[in-house]
């Protein structure tokens, strides 16, 4: 029984990355680059305003999928447990997901996390920032077969998700850290975050 179980999810996997081996990703900004701002609300209403944030220090911008990668939950958990060594640096950390706001509550309840959250509506900030993709229809129809349909999870932004990039932005405004790879299975490590700020 726990070898089929097993094959199972090692196939799921497989087919996950597969299936995403055919879509056009994109390139991401660089290091060096001046970091697009922007000002939304937060899971708690509250309004996340980044050039604001870089008057105290740097920004940590991280782009995750939704609850429901579990890849996603483990980095953002990281995130949350080490909160206070980022904070100690006097850098925020701001989270940007296509998913909606019913489905950043489970996040939190997953990730406890603490640090600002926004539903990127429309996809405006994850374009600004060249992590946007369109899922294909072929994966689409793979991921609603492991129970994850986008128009349920992202409402109006569709099957877009995010390269689940992390940047640093520094308080002069430009990008002075990324983690960018179309693998979604790799993150940027809290420890890699900590000492780049």
């Amino acid at each position: 029984m726990k070898k089929s179980i097993l094959f199972l999810l090692l196939s799921v996997i497989t087919l996950s990355s597969m299936a995403q081996a055919n879509i056009a990703y994109p390139s991401g900004l660089s290091v060096g680059e001046k970091a697009p701002m922007f000002a939304a609300k937060d899971q708690n209403g509250n309004m996340v305003d980044v050039q604001s944030l870089l008057k105290k220090g740097p920004v940590v911008v991280i782009f995750y999928r939704g609850q429901w990668c579990p890849y996603c939950n483990q980095q953002l958990k990281k995130v949350s447990d080490s909160l206070s060594f980022i904070t100690a640096k006097g850098a925020s950390v701001v989270t940007v997901t296509p998913e909606s706001a019913v489905n950043i509550s489970k996040t939190i309840e997953k990730t406890k996390a603490t640090y600002a959250i926004i539903e990127d509506k429309g996809l405006s900030i994850m374009k600004s920032y060249k992590v946007n993709f369109l899922v294909d229809d072929n994966t689409v129809t793979k991921y609603k077969g492991y129970g994850v349909d986008f128009a349920t999870v992202n409402g109006d932004n569709g099957a877009n998700l995010p390269v689940p990039a992390t940047y640093i932005i520094a308080k002069d405004g430009t990008i002075k850290y990324r983690f960018f790879n179309t693998d979604y299975r790799a993150r940027a490590s809290v420890n890699d975050i900590i000492n780049h700020l």
